[in-house]
């Protein structure tokens, strides 16, 4: 990074006058605390002055304007200065003024259309202004991207802003503020405006029935408090690409229509009834649907949807099966299914689906094994979702010098305000929501909670990519994989909730990304990991439910008997145990002893006539005895029957 020292020597003067200086990104005056250079105050013929991303502090030089009237180019974006926007004289010339991402804070000047007439460009966003919208900037009839995002601005929208507009407007960008009122309702216009974005205010209302002709390209009014149904028009205007609607009380179904959206957010409203089949869905690539109330199965025309790179119909009421269509959706990265009602086993073919790389089926009905093919899930070799993110952080090159100035407006000012894709992920036991760039680094795995049986396959240690796996609560058997240490990335491992058996496999310490790992509640047995690397930071909530394991952390200690020997039985001297028998010989062995005793004895009384007799004696008195019992169990019911009848 460059460094420029503009203070030394103290109190020069210059002996030139500029009229561009650019200096974005070069640390300017570090040694002098970051100051705003001083020489600028005798400079009286800049057009264009660019002094971003530099950290400079102080007093907002509210100066830059009055001295210099010819000025049309000013960006002071991404400083740290403070204190209030002052404007003094009026400038006809300026065109582009970027004062975002400081630390600014009062109000926005009451009569700015005055000071700034023929402005076309003003971002005020990312500071800490507060007070209301001054309705002035509706009267700003050169104005096409209007920033007043990410501050603390309070009251209603200026109804000259938006409504029945007769000028071009790019963008108006007034999210994350304290705004509100009924800024959609009633009947009006709006043309004229390219992008509109309204979220995270505290806007209420149903939204009316505007009249749309064909400059809209981008709605956001996700995160207020609208209620009501989504009007018609929505899906019947023609040029809008991408609606937000998210985090709403919205209510009914979404209309069907013409609208080939390629990015469309509904989740999060009150919305019900079957997933509208009718939508066109040609051009979609980011479809959000999740947290409302969809019931029936998952639509067969979803399988239109050959562009698709986002799907999430989570959080609702759906029904039947996964279908096999899925797997023909190739351009398909994140595809989340959780908290349903779907059944029935999951297809192969989601295994065609190379480029997924979140993958959320958990907490339905799901039944039969994990197929063994999920190892094919590698995600994408592109980054999907770097450009929607990167498009807002850097402003576009407004103007150029050749010995004049020449206004270079961008011909799509759609891409510098174009909607970031964003979901909700567990990990490690938390439902974290994932916004932008993160998702191409982001991959998981969610299985659990569902009605699994089998083995894990040991062909997920081919997952070399994924930081998640999660297949807890299921009715999984056997030993947990050693190709597992393989998950080389992985950051959250859960098995817990299953019927697993065997030990825990010692090769796992190798995982030195783990930092969320639990088995708890299975069937396991013997002796824990050495509590090395990752493994000595898990406590023994990670294995409690396991009778049969002991070591640290747990407190069942492992006890070692010592080995006992036993004389050898073959050449080479092994020993063997006292329990390890022969059966056949044992068998044998038991017969002929038996043979030998009742020969003896029938010796002896062929013999001895005294001990024959003896033995024969006894033979029949046992008879005898036998006999008389059964005559009397017999006999005894009927004389008492005779008698209780007499």
């Amino acid at each position: 990074m460059f460094e420029i020292e503009t203070e030394e020597p103290t109190g020069w003067i210059p002996m030139f006058q500029l009229k561009v200086l650019v200096l974005s990104n070069c640390n300017i005056n570090r040694a002098k605390g970051n100051v705003f250079p001083s020489f600028l105050v005798k400079q009286r013929n800049l057009r264009v002055l660019d002094m971003s991303h530099n950290s400079m502090k102080g007093q907002l030089p509210n100066w830059v304007i009055k001295h210099n009237p010819m000025l049309e180019v000013l960006i002071l974006r991404n400083n740290l200065f403070h204190g209030t926007i002052m404007l003094f004289h009026t400038n006809h010339n300026i065109r582009l003024l970027d004062l975002s991402g400081n630390l600014l804070t009062g109000v926005i000047p009451k009569f700015i259309q005055r000071f700034l007439p023929g402005i076309s460009h003003l971002d005020l966003s990312s500071n800490s202004l507060d007070g209301v919208i001054p309705s002035s900037i509706g009267d700003m009839s050169e104005l096409n991207v209007l920033d007043l995002s990410n501050n603390k601005l309070s009251g209603e929208v200026p109804s000259r802003l938006i409504a029945n507009n007769s000028r071009l407007l790019y963008t108006v960008k007034l999210s994350n503020n304290k705004l509100h009122g009924e800024v959609l309702s009633g009947n009006f216009s709006l043309d004229g405006i390219w992008n509109l974005h309204l979220d995270n205010n505290n806007f209420t209302g149903n939204i009316g029935n505007l009249a749309i002709t064909g400059s809209l390209g981008l709605l956001d009014i996700s995160n207020n408090f609208f209620t009501g149904l989504i009007p018609s028009w929505i899906s019947n205007v023609s040029i809008i690409s991408e609606l937000v609607l998210r985090n709403n009380s919205l209510e009914g179904p979404f209309p069907c229509g013409t609208t080939s959206f390629t990015f469309l957010d509904i989740s999060e409203n009150l919305l019900s009834g079957p997933i509208p089949s009718c939508l066109n869905t040609r051009r979609l690539e980011h479809l959000h649907l999740g947290s409302n109330s969809f019931t029936g199965p998952i639509p067969d025309s979803f399988r239109n949807m050959t562009k698709v790179l986002t799907l999430d119909i989570s959080n609702n009421y759906l029904s039947g099966e996964i279908p096999s269509f899925f797997g023909k959706l190739s351009n398909l990265i994140i595809l989340l299914l959780r908290e349903n009602n779907l059944m029935g086993s999951i297809p192969k073919q989601l295994c065609q689906l190379t480029n997924v790389s979140l993958l959320d089926l958990s907490n339905n009905s799901l039944s039969g094994s994990i197929p063994s093919c999920l190892h094919n899930i590698t995600g994408p070799s592109y980054q999907a979702f770097v450009q929607e993110s990167t498009a807002l952080s850097h402003a576009p090159s407004f103007y150029s010098y050749r010995g004049f100035i020449t206004k270079m407006q961008d011909t799509d000012d759609n891409q510098f305000y174009s909607q970031q894709d964003e979901v909700q992920f567990t990990t490690k036991s938390l439902h974290l929501t994932y916004k932008g760039v993160i998702l191409d680094i982001m991959s998981g795995l969610d299985l659990s909670c569902n009605k699994l049986t089998g083995e894990i396959p040991e062909e997920l240690g081919l997952l070399t990519q994924i930081r998640v796996l999660n297949l807890s609560h299921n009715v999984l058997t056997g030993p947990i994989p050693v190709k597992l240490s393989n998950l080389t990335n992985i950051e959250s491992l859960d098995l817990s909730s299953n019927h697993l058996t065997g030990k825990v496999p010692p090769e796992l310490t190798k995982l030195n990304s783990l930092s969320s790992f639990n088995v708890s509640f299975n069937n396991l047995s013997g002796k824990l990991p050495e509590m090395t690397a990752q493994f000595s930071t898990f406590t023994k909530e990670s294995y409690e439910g396991n009778a049969l394991l002991c070591g640290l952390p747990l407190e069942n200690k492992c006890t070692t008997e010592p080995e006992r020997t036993y004389p050898s039985n073959n050449e080479e001297g092994t020993h063997e145990k006292w329990y390890n028998v022969d059966m056949v010989s044992f068998y044998g062995s038991c017969g002929s002893t038996w043979l030998v005793f009742m020969s003896g004895f029938a010796a002896l009384l062929y013999i001895n006539p005294y001990w024959r007799r003896k033995w024969l004696d006894l033979v029949e008195e046992i008879m005898f005895t036998c006999y008389y019992f059964l005559l009397d169990s017999v006999r005894r019911p009927f004389v008492l029957l005779r008698t209780h009848d007499l």
